[in-house]
């Protein structure tokens, strides 16, 4: 090698330490800057933002840790609920606790916050006066970091122009000003960023505007100010509905509330999709559903029982519609001669929810849709049945050849779907009659062909929502079809001996509910509706 080239490799390698030290040199100033800013949130929640000089102070500042110990009772009808703020109030004096949502500081004497409670959100002045609020005040409320929790005790006043920055059309003049709670300076996703829609940042492309898009793993790395944005809370809101519609429905209709373990011996199902275990030298699994003890209910006498729980799946693959813990809605019931008994309840059942979620939950619709546009659902008063048989035919009316005993696809679903809503007009339909070998072992074949089971599967918007069947109630029948579907029959004995005591004909069914959420909003991904969702990928936060 020549003395210039020596020189040339030295040169490069240097650079190269060059770019490394940098980096380093960044990270640990990055680190150290994390750090000040934490320091500085600490500093301020011991109070040591307040200028003691000032005669007002006692108006406004850091609330200490000791008084937020519960040190003594309070009555919370002292404080005004934002969304119970209105004319009505006009000069009274409220007190309200809520998010520093935005700040706006206007010159030395002048800031404006919008505090937000559950949604709601009201504008608030600072404004400096004599006796009331002091410079130092207003310059207290424009250092506050977004998201902090505050105190604020003022006057309602009516504007004379409409608020477009806040759902109340009132503003509060502040007197009293109190942090019980500050974030740190810089969050780490911006919420007006994480409410932005699609529509939004395409429009401003097309406008040579950049704005910042929140993906999905981002969002959920950070749940916890993700789920504040309106559209989500008004996704858990709407969740929240369904499953209180879904119980008050059922006790109306006699079915008892159960709870059963999530932790079993075998499988509620089998197949591969089973989270194994090894419980004190024993083998055993989470529930795929509460299915067997739901059977066993029925046995027990209940009669028709429901439940609301969580239920796990080892699901492989990374998909939009799949999660590997989900809640399930589950339903069992006895049946006096036919299987439709139970598809009735379904009927009824969702009929009267989504009647209850358009009208009891039009806030919360709205809010969803502003960041992920949707069309209303489109259902029947008296819902579509199809025969498996007559949705296979509809496909190959359209050339999409279907397996007679198979099983249906995503896409032979989604396009079914589709021509169902093109001829019947509903995205909401029930599909049944299928083939025994695609369900579970625990599925009563038909009386007059036993290649096709007493069972269903209901869809919203071309996907599938619901299974349900009428249940093979006859042990030794049972030991049978386990043992066909490859169950090792002594792993489930204690549920198959249930059956020797007497059981009644019953059938019943399962719904995802983040599944029902997703499809009723039209929304493309479920870890949207799962609160902190569990995936092949995914076990934190």
């Amino acid at each position: 090698m020549s003395s210039s080239e020596s020189q040339d490799a030295a040169a490069s390698s240097e650079a190269q330490l060059s770019k490394k030290a940098a980096k380093k040199e960044a990270a640990k100033q990055d680190k150290l800057r994390r750090r000040q800013e934490i320091a500085s949130a600490a500093a301020a929640t011991a109070g040591l933002s307040v200028d003691e000089a000032d005669p007002l102070g006692g108006n406004y500042g850091d609330v200490p840790l000791v008084e937020l110990q519960s040190k003594a009772p309070a009555d919370v009808a002292e404080w005004t609920r934002v969304e119970a703020l209105g004319g009505a109030l006009e000069n009274r004096t409220v007190l309200i606790r809520g998010r520093a949502q935005a700040i706006r500081p206007v010159g030395k004497k002048m800031a404006f916050l919008v505090i937000r409670e559950n949604g709601f959100t009201v504008q608030c002045l600072v404004q400096a006066q004599p006796d009331t609020v002091s410079p130092q005040m207003v310059k207290f409320a424009a250092a506050l970091s977004r998201e902090s929790i505050v105190d604020v005790e003022g006057v309602v006043s009516i504007p004379a122009a409409p608020i477009k920055g806040a759902t109340q059309q009132v503003e509060i003049q502040v007197r009293k000003l109190y942090c019980i709670s500050r974030a740190v300076p810089t969050l780490p996703i911006n919420l007006e960023d994480a409410a932005r829609s699609e529509i939004e940042i395409e429009k401003a492309l097309q406008a040579g505007e950049q704005l910042v898009r929140v993906n999905q793993d981002t969002r959920l790395n950070f749940r916890v100010l993700d789920v504040r944005t309106p559209a989500n809370q008004g996704i858990f809101r709407i969740q929240s509905h369904v499953a209180n519609a879904f119980r008050q429905f059922l006790l109306s209709e006699s079915f008892v509330e159960i709870h059963t373990p999530k932790l079993i011996a075998g499988s509620s199902e089998g197949g591969a999709a089973v989270f194994r275990l090894d419980y004190k030298g024993q083998p055993a699994c989470l529930a795929q559903s509460p299915q067997l003890h739901k059977q066993m209910s029925i046995c027990g006498d209940f009669g028709r029982v429901f439940e609301i729980g969580p239920v796990f799946r080892a699901e492989d693959s990374y998909t939009h519609r799949h999660l590997c813990e989900f809640t399930g809605l589950d339903v069992e019931m006895e049946i006096k001669k036919h299987y439709f008994e139970v598809m009735d309840i379904v009927d009824r059942l969702f009929v009267a929810m989504f009647d209850s979620l358009n009208q009891h939950c039009k806030k919360d619709l709205e809010a969803v849709g502003s960041q992920y546009p949707f069309e209303p659902l489109k259902y029947l008063r008296n819902t579509l049945r199809l025969t498996y048989e007559e949705g296979i035919q509809m496909l190959k009316d359209v050339g999409i050849e279907i397996e007679p005993f198979g099983d249906l696809n995503t896409e032979a679903e989604r396009k079914l779907g589709q021509l169902v809503l093109e001829k019947y007009g509903t995205e909401f339909y029930i599909l049944h009659r299928y083939p025994l070998a695609v369900r579970p072992f625990y599925t009563m074949p038909c009386y007059d062909n036993p290649a096709y089971s007493n069972s269903f599967d209901v869809f919203i918007r071309g996907e599938e929502i619901i299974s349900g069947a009428q249940r093979v109630h006859v042990p030794e029948f049972l030991e049978q079809r386990a043992a066909a579907c490859g169950i090792d029959v002594k792993t489930i004995s204690t549920y198959i001996d249930s059956f020797r005591y007497g059981a009644p004909p019953h059938g019943g069914f399962g719904v995802g509910l983040e599944r029902v959420v997703m499809l009723f909003c039209g929304l493309n991904n479920i870890r949207k509706t799962s609160l902190f969702p569990r995936d092949p990928l995914r076990i934190a936060p």
